[in-house]
């Protein structure tokens, strides 16, 4: 796998589903820990350089979860110019969501819609690849 430079990556806008998904192929791939990653996007749909990696989640969502996520989502969006972000949670198992996986999308599409929070995409990073995330997958 080649992952492709910035200066590469950055003249490509991700102006639909299926680039961000192969962009996220790209760049995290299969997963290899539990995190979760921040992606943000400008105006014109194009990847800014910063990349975040978030370690030490609770496997399950905990109250106040959410505003601190969206809040961290604001103030970093502010600071770099990003107009939306992309999420992608990363854990070592199959392609199938989990309950917590489910929790976890929800409470993070209602805290960026709670925020203004411009929430692009929510992909999963599995151990056989990168799965788009619905919201029909979690929202019931």
């Amino acid at each position: 796998m080649t992952i492709p430079a910035y200066d590469d990556a950055k003249l490509v806008p991700l102006d639909t589903d299926a680039a961000i998904e192969r962009r996220v192929a790209d760049l995290i791939g299969r997963a290899n820990r539990r995190q979760l990653w921040l992606i943000f996007l400008d105006e014109h749909q194009r990847q800014l350089p910063t990349m975040i990696p978030v370690d030490d989640l609770p496997l399950a969502p905990e109250p106040g979860d959410g505003d601190m996520l969206a809040g961290a989502l604001a103030t970093t969006a502010e600071m770099i110019g990003a107009a939306s972000v992309v999420l992608v949670w990363e854990r070592y198992a199959d392609d199938a969501l989990t309950v917590s996986d489910r929790r976890w999308a929800r409470l993070a599409h209602d805290a960026c819609a709670g925020h203004d929070v411009p929430l692009r995409a929510m992909l999963l990073s599995h151990r056989h690849g990168v799965r788009w995330i619905a919201q029909d997958d979690y929202r019931f």
